[in-house]
């Protein structure tokens, strides 16, 4: 079972659904509604809850917003297929319901992919980016790694689902409190949700990337300094140099210590510390 960090919402967030495209949207909202919103979005096969440890350092100054995306936590069934840009239209529809035109979008890996397909969609209404262990939706791959990771379905459909799950929680965190949430939360979606998550991920990734595709808002980039997801640790700080290189986008680029994939749960403190600033700098209340 999931420790008391993460065996229910944040506290100080109310719930709501909305109804879209075969899967009820389950979010959570809670700060000064007067203040900037910063919504938090978890990485694949997790759910909000994975920002607990984030939403009480934000919610006395910042109005927060958490989901579970199509095919996480409540948010069950998936409905359509699964894509980034249809869950970034996901993300854009709980902004229209509530009326909010402009926010901070804040993504942890999976997160990180849909914040900016957001920004590629609706420039206008994203203030700022953060992402914790993701990266660039415009970085083309070569062909070797696209192969691989489109080889990488089918050996997943095979292998033992418990083994995945237990092999997912030693691989995302560092930390032992964290992995009984991970194990949680990676059930939650399924061996067939994952499935159909997976595969809208990897279509995603090309030899062509997306040219021309910049990110014009400040921009926050973070990653575990243990994190071994992917190729996050080498592409990350290409990243950070590139839009420094270019120069029209205000960077904090930060390596949060002793923290693997989950980088937010491993070490909240040094998270919450950077994630703050950040805000503070861009974003005062």
């Amino acid at each position: 079972m999931p420790s008391q960090r993460y065996a229910s919402t944040a506290a100080g967030l109310s719930q709501s659904v909305l109804e879209r495209k075969g899967c009820p949207l389950h979010y959570w909202m809670g700060g000064p509604r007067d203040a900037p919103l910063v919504a938090l979005m978890h990485g694949a096969t997790m759910d909000h809850r994975m920002f607990n440890d984030q939403v009480p350092a934000l919610i006395d100054t910042y109005r927060v917003l958490v989901w579970d995306s199509r095919g996480h936590g409540l948010s069950q069934p998936v409905g359509i297929e699964f894509s980034l840009e249809d869950a970034a239209d996901d993300m854009l529809a709980i902004l229209d319901q509530e009326g909010i035109d402009k926010a901070i979008l804040v993504g942890q890996s999976l997160g990180g992919f849909i914040a900016q397909h957001v920004y590629l969609k609706a420039p206008e209404r994203v203030l700022g980016i953060g992402v914790i262990g993701s990266l660039n939706i415009a970085q083309p791959y070569s062909a070797l790694e696209v192969a691989a990771l489109k080889l990488s379905l089918p050996i997943l459909r095979w292998w033992p689902y418990k083994n995945f799950v237990n092999l997912v929680a030693q691989r995302t965190t560092l930390d032992d409190e964290v992995r009984p949430y991970v194990r949680e939360a990676i059930k939650l979606v399924g061996p067939d949700g994952f499935a159909a998550i997976w595969t809208g991920v990897t279509l995603g990734v090309t030899t062509e990337g997306l040219p021309g595709h910049s990110i014009d808002v400040p921009l926050l980039i973070t990653h575990g300094d243990q994190d071994r997801t992917g190729t996050i640790s080498r592409d990350a700080p290409k990243w950070a140099a590139k839009v420094r290189e270019e120069g029209k986008t205000p960077l904090r680029y930060e390596v949060i210590p002793d923290a693997a994939h989950n980088a937010n749960q491993d070490n909240p403190a040094f998270t919450n510390r950077i994630l703050l600033a950040w805000l503070g700098e861009h974003f005062p209340t």
